[in-house]
């Protein structure tokens, strides 16, 4: 584990380089070069991926923290991640793991069937391949599906949704559920903030909701004076609605100055509730905010008759009005995800978990 582990994304060039093709930078690298990812790399002539099998941490999360409002609500989901990323976005809540060049940062090893073993152990519903970007452990991400999926437990992808199609539909092929950050709705931010571009991960949101089984739910990080403007703001929503369909979750999360960008103020919380007004007013169903304290726009409600269905209060569900059958209880509409009778009863928790006291 933690050795150099062989991928099948990337083709030689004619000048000797190797182009990996696994997200749309196509990073074309000498021997020895690391992509823009860091945890890729040319070695004898092929991409290898640097981090298979191991981790930068685990630990117990409640599904609505990653965030999924609509899938397994109140459940218990195993959370690891890797290091790097490829994307370079300046406000990067997760620096410290996503911009790693560090291999002390993977300080704990897992083979699959053990992450699969100790999710079933400790009575997680699901393991969230989250923390950086899967997308860039794609091999090591699918060996643990498999896994978990051989033991009944679900699989989720916290993404940027920033990959090439022919590893996107073996990505999602193993995928429960995932929640794609659109980071902005203009190739703008996505140029100067990110060093990326938009229109791969429209493509990624069309094919996830379309071709696929994968729950999907979208979460869009407002910052102050960037990607908050009432202009970009119907832009974004009513692509949504127009694309992919009104019943997509849509979550507004809240700034706070991090990484590269600490001169922009905390995203205020009226930001975060105008925006959800838009976005209902342009047909959206099911609006949320996060990262503030704000019950009702972190609630689900009917879209016919507005009865509170989950209650929430940040990650703890406060209320339960859903049918067995995952409708309305007064209008019978269905409400759009995948629940059971009953919601789970893990509550706003975080606990890290070492993976080694498990060893058999």
């Amino acid at each position: 584990m933690g050795t150099y582990h062989p991928t099948k994304y990337w083709h030689r060039l004619e000048d000797g380089r190797v182009q990996c093709d696994l997200c749309s930078r196509h990073c074309r690298l000498q021997e020895g070069q690391r992509g823009f990812c860091f945890v890729r790399m040319n070695r004898g002539g092929q991409i290898v991926l640097t981090t298979y099998g191991r981790s930068s941490g685990f630990c117990i999360d409640p599904i609505e923290k990653k965030p999924l409002n609509h899938f397994l609500p109140g459940t218990a989901v195993l959370s690891f991640g890797t290091a790097g990323c490829n994307l370079g976005c300046r406000f990067c809540q997760n620096w410290d793991i996503s911009k790693s060049r560090e291999m002390d940062t993977l300080a704990d090893e897992a083979a699959p069937e053990t992450i699969a073993r100790v999710a079933e152990a400790l009575g997680c519903r699901s393991v969230a391949f989250t923390y950086n970007d899967p997308v860039i452990f794609h091999e090591y991400a699918l060996d643990v599906a498999r896994a978990c999926h051989e033991r009944g437990i679900r699989t989720v992808a916290v993404t940027a949704g920033y990959v090439c199609p022919e590893p996107r539909a073996e990505f999602y092929a193993h995928m429960d559920a995932a929640n794609v950050d659109l980071k902005a709705f203009s190739e703008r931010f996505y140029r100067k903030i990110c060093a990326g571009e938009l229109a791969p991960v429209l493509d990624t949101l069309r094919y996830i909701y379309h071709e696929t089984n994968t729950w999907l739910e979208i979460t869009t990080l407002l910052i102050p004076g960037e990607n908050d403007s009432d202009a970009e703001l119907h832009a974004l929503t009513e692509w949504i609605v127009t694309n992919l369909g009104p019943d997509v979750p849509l979550h507004f999360t809240a700034f706070h100055p991090d990484w590269k960008m600490r001169d922009h103020p905390p995203t205020p919380p009226e930001t975060l509730r105008h925006a959800r007004a838009i976005a209902l007013k342009n047909g959206l169903r099911y609006v949320y905010t996060g990262n503030i304290l704000d019950p009702e726009g972190q609630s689900t409600y009917c879209h016919v008759c507005g009865r509170l269905l989950i209650g929430r209060v940040g990650y703890r569900i406060t209320a339960w009005h859903l049918d067995p059958q995952g409708r309305c209880p007064d209008c019978r509409t269905p409400c759009a995800g995948v629940f059971e009778a009953r919601p789970g009863t893990w509550g706003p928790r975080r606990q890290p978990v070492w993976l080694k006291a498990f060893a058999p």
